[in-house]
């Protein structure tokens, strides 16, 4: 079915002619386009969260649309019609007053989910709310990853929201995710602080000089944990003295997956998508399913480590239908420090994804495996 999902959209489509039954219109103020509603088709048609004037909505139930009204008195829009931006989430936000922070989207969401009751809404109004607004962030994460064709090479990078900026660890995953998003590979993380951060920091430089991502990491290093009260100021400063140009994408393009579940951990800004949920298991779920390229880890706590067996389940059972590499950044902490490496490789023994299994303390090995993982798998043709 054809989306709307834009009033200019909506308009074009008016402008060609075209049929507006069994068209999903979606989240649009449709009230001076009453006229227009009135002589057309309604057959099939969903209108999801539209505004409507009376004789148009009674025109829509009679000519057999299907109605989604509205949801008011909500701080987000449950029919939105496409991902968020840093710049909306982050609207208002003043980096010369970090408390600011407190007047953004971002931060009135969060405060709502938990006077909501977080992950229990004790409302099933809230509770549907919720659920249509993580669908339709689904959906537009969809569609942007089907831009051009279908044809983006999906690489998650996960790891632990405690890395800190300045650290190491850090500055090997920004240059990673650098060096795999000049090599066409389309970055996806978590969305939140950390070595998550630094995945998008990555992804932000491609199209710049190794000094200047220097330059950048060595601002954010004033700030290094998301708790400190700089944490965001120092990221708008680092993107206002860096900014995207002309050209710069959808080669720096970033896909940031966070969720209001931890809302007390900012969404990184370094995103150019940000697909944020409320539903921590749909969002974690989703992140997996989509890194159809592979999944590097680099150090973390529990969170990563849920993340590694539920990535491990999705290739052992090849449940999304394709096994993808899982690469372990950091020999000392995956065998010793934290050692999952060894359960994971002999839960493997006798399964295809076994190959796919790589442990490495070299960037240049962890590019070398997704390039040839990639190579083959575009050599190969789709099954029937």
């Amino acid at each position: 079915m054809i989306e709307l999902e834009t009033v200019e959209a909506f308009e074009q489509h008016l402008r060609s002619g075209a049929r507006l039954a069994h068209v999903v219109i979606q989240g649009l103020d449709l009230r001076r386009f009453t006229r227009e509603l009135l002589s057309a088709d309604l057959t099939g048609t969903v209108f999801l969260g539209c505004e409507l004037e009376k004789d148009a909505l009674r025109a829509a139930l009679v000519g057999g649309a299907l109605v989604f009204p509205p949801i008011s008195g909500l701080p987000y829009q449950p029919y939105r019609g496409g991902l968020y931006s840093a710049e909306e989430l982050y609207a208002g936000f003043d980096p010369a007053r970090p408390e600011t922070y407190a007047d953004t989207p971002d931060a009135r969401i969060y405060a709502h989910w938990a006077a909501q009751g977080r992950g229990s809404p004790p409302t099933l109004l809230e509770t549907l709310a919720q659920r249509l607004h993580d669908h339709a962030v689904t959906d537009a994460m969809e569609e942007v990853l089907q831009a051009g064709g279908g044809k983006r090479k999906v690489v998650a990078i996960m790891g632990g929201h405690s890395m800190k900026r300045g650290q190491p660890d850090y500055r090997a995953v920004a240059t990673l995710a650098r060096e795999l998003s000049q090599r066409g590979f389309f970055m996806v993380s978590g969305g939140g602080p950390g070595a998550m951060e630094a995945t998008h920091v990555g992804a932000w430089f491609a199209r710049r000089t190794e000094a200047e991502l220097d330059a950048g990491l060595a601002i954010l290093a004033k700030a290094p944990s998301y708790t400190d009260r700089e944490w965001l100021a120092r990221a708008f400063e680092v993107r206002n003295a860096f900014p995207l140009r002309e050209g710069d994408r959808p080669i720096c393009d970033s896909l940031g997956i966070p969720t209001w579940h931890y809302g007390h951990e900012p969404p990184n800004p370094f995103a150019t998508y940000i697909a944020k949920y409320f539903a921590n298991s749909v969002r974690e779920d989703g992140l997996l399913t989509i890194a159809r390229g592979g999944i590097v880890y680099a150090p973390g706590s529990a969170g990563t480590i849920q993340e590694i067996f539920q990535d491990a389940c999705q290739n052992h059972y090849n449940s999304v239908g394709v096994i993808s590499p899982m690469i372990f950044l950091g020999t000392e902490f995956w065998t010793r420090t934290r050692p999952v490496y060894p359960l994971l490789a002999q839960l493997a023994q006798g399964q295809e994804y076994a190959r796919y299994l790589l442990l490495t303390d070299s960037r240049e090995e962890v590019i070398r495996a997704l390039v040839d993982y990639d190579s083959v798998q575009s050599a190969t043709p789709p099954s029937p």
